[in-house]
């Protein structure tokens, strides 16, 4: 990128002077872009000059949605521990059951209960002894050493992406195509020279599936030669990201704790639904003059598994939205802090915020983007059911409208709520607001940077899963299932270069937030930050407001 692009002054036509000595709150007279903020009453700046972090202490916010999560929660554990203790031991055990003719009800005979249960241990005794014991070792093996590797593979491309991020990338972008260019061409020719294969798949199929491949990899070609012109500002982008995680790394040991401690949190729901299914009893039924016994669960079960599904799909999403919380917290602290400075147990901080005064917010959160995937997988699902007919394109139209407003007012909204420590709500609005006022788009523009990092991501879990591969063939006997333990392989590897991605990407947003504050209050708290998301563009809106007030000025 040209130097002249990094200096702050040539974009004094659209910004205001990033200088603390000429505030962006200021107002000349012959400034035409504060023509319309004049004009709205409801956007004054000075209500919000004083954002910043919030270092010191908090109220609760949003009572109602933390009580009733709480209530949620409480009711499930409650209901899944009566289940528990209120179960049918004879479930399952329709045989051993025969109608009474005499007392017109469901008598269990002893003998069959013995018989059966010798029967289903059998069963199982023979399901478990006929697995291949080489190949579950090997596989679990291999699954064991991508775990444990995945850590410090983690920090490696880390700090490759904070000290040779531009080498990186333009590494990677050709083998965007390469690799799946190899890939496409290797299984072809493998399946033509395998007999199985060649009969199991005609070849004008496997010469529609290359093709099929190969139009992907001209999208792929496109979308890169699209957006080469922004390539230079991605790569600054996520060189900043990448600085400001590696001095937060104790998140990568908080935010899978806080992964497993969802899962811990779920091992009794499970339970709970299982035995749910034992509060029941055998009724008679009668078919062709015929009676024979049948279970029928309690009247509340199906009551119940509604309940603890809802309960287990906005946990998730309320850990989700945690996540995002202390990550936003924790850089938050970082950015706001002296240049030399590191704060101390800012992630404590950001922690005992999350699961205390800001629990409600984050629950709220969780909600609305529970609710939100929930309402598109159901229109997805109608619409592969039944795409015809005037009123379902409608319906999925206003479903697709509403679901697109709950996107965009939860954008930016929690990383705020972290910044801040005000209600969800207010964090919406203010956020909203301090986007808008200082030209910058409420929907982040910058898109490029997660294409980029996902890219990075599939070549170096391919690579991986390549060389897992030639060792499996090297070291063991499998065969052809150490294509199948690459697979799995290369799909644990790339699920934790995902989370890595998906922190990276929750690190730019902050950096965002964060960069729209200093902007706001005329501040540089971190000049490194400001010299590259200076050249974000703005916000379209905002610039097509702006136009006619410029000319009449």
């Amino acid at each position: 990128m040209a130097a002249d692009d990094g200096d702050p002054t040539n974009f004094a036509a659209i910004y205001d002077s990033s200088s603390p000595s000429h505030p962006l709150l200021s107002k000349p007279s012959t400034s035409a872009l504060d023509s319309p903020r004049r004009s709205d009453p409801e956007s004054d700046p000075t209500q919000f000059l004083q954002i910043s972090y919030n270092f010191g202490p908090r109220t609760f916010k949003d009572i109602p949605f933390l009580l009733l999560f709480d209530l949620l929660v409480l009711s499930t554990f409650g209901f899944g521990i009566f289940s528990l203790f209120h179960r049918n031991s004879d479930y399952g055990s329709s045989s051993s059951f025969t109608y009474d003719f005499h007392s017109s009800s469901c008598v269990k005979n002893s003998t069959f209960t013995k018989i059966s249960d010798g029967y289903h241990s059998s069963v199982m005794y023979g399901m478990v002894s006929s697995s291949d014991p080489v190949f579950e070792k090997d596989l679990i093996w291999t699954l064991v050493v991508t775990l444990i590797l995945s850590l410090p593979f983690c920090f490696s491309v880390l700090l490759l992406l904070k000290h040779y991020t531009k080498q990186i990338v333009y590494a990677c972008l050709p083998l965007f195509v390469l690799f799946p260019i190899f890939f496409n061409l290797y299984w072809f020719v493998a399946c033509t020279l395998s007999a199985s294969c060649s009969d199991a798949l005609p070849l004008a199929y496997r010469i529609l599936v290359l093709v099929f491949v190969f139009l992907i990899i001209g999208i792929i070609v496109w979308i890169i030669v699209a957006n080469w012109h922004r390539i230079e500002l991605t790569i600054q982008i996520i060189s900043v990201a990448s600085d400001a995680l590696s001095k937060n790394l104790k998140l990568f040991v908080v935010l899978p704790l806080l992964t497993l401690g969802l899962v811990v949190y779920y091992v009794p729901i499970v339970v709970f639904l299982v035995f749910a299914r034992f509060n029941g009893k055998f009724v008679p039924r009668e078919l062709d003059s015929h009676y024979f016994c049948e279970w029928k669960e309690d009247s509340w079960v199906p009551a119940y598994y509604a309940l603890a599904i809802l309960t287990m799909l906005w946990s998730l999403a309320v850990m989700v939205e945690m996540q995002v919380y202390v990550i936003s917290g924790a850089i938050a602290q970082w950015y706001f802090s002296k240049e030399d400075s590191v704060p101390k147990k800012c992630i404590r901080s950001s922690l005992r915020n999350a699961f205390g005064q800001s629990f409600g917010t984050i629950c709220v959160s969780g909600l609305l983007i529970c609710i939100v995937r929930v309402v598109r997988a159901i229109v997805d699902n109608a619409r592969e059911e039944n795409p015809q007919g005037i009123v379902n394109l409608v319906l999925r139209c206003c479903a697709n409208a509403l679901l697109g407003a709950l996107d965009y007012l939860n954008k930016f909204t929690i990383n705020f709520a972290a910044i801040t420590g005000e209600a969800y709500c207010t964090s919406a609005k203010m956020t909203y607001e301090l986007l808008r006022r200082n030209l910058l788009s409420a929907v982040f523009v910058e898109t490029v940077s997660t294409r980029i990092l996902t890219g990075i991501v599939f070549v170096l879990s391919a690579a991986y899963a390549v060389a897992t591969w030639a060792v499996l063939r090297g070291v063991t006997n499998l065969g052809i299932d150490s294509y199948l333990v690459a697979i799995l392989a290369w799909l644990l590897l790339i699920v934790v270069l995902a989370f890595f991605v998906h922190v990276l990407d929750d690190v730019i947003d902050t950096i965002y937030v964060c960069y729209a504050i200093d902007r706001d209050k005329g501040d540089v708290c971190k000049q490194e930050v400001h010299e590259v998301y200076v050249h974000l563009p703005i916000s379209r809106s905002t610039r097509s407001s702006l136009i006619p007030n410029a000319l009449n000025a």
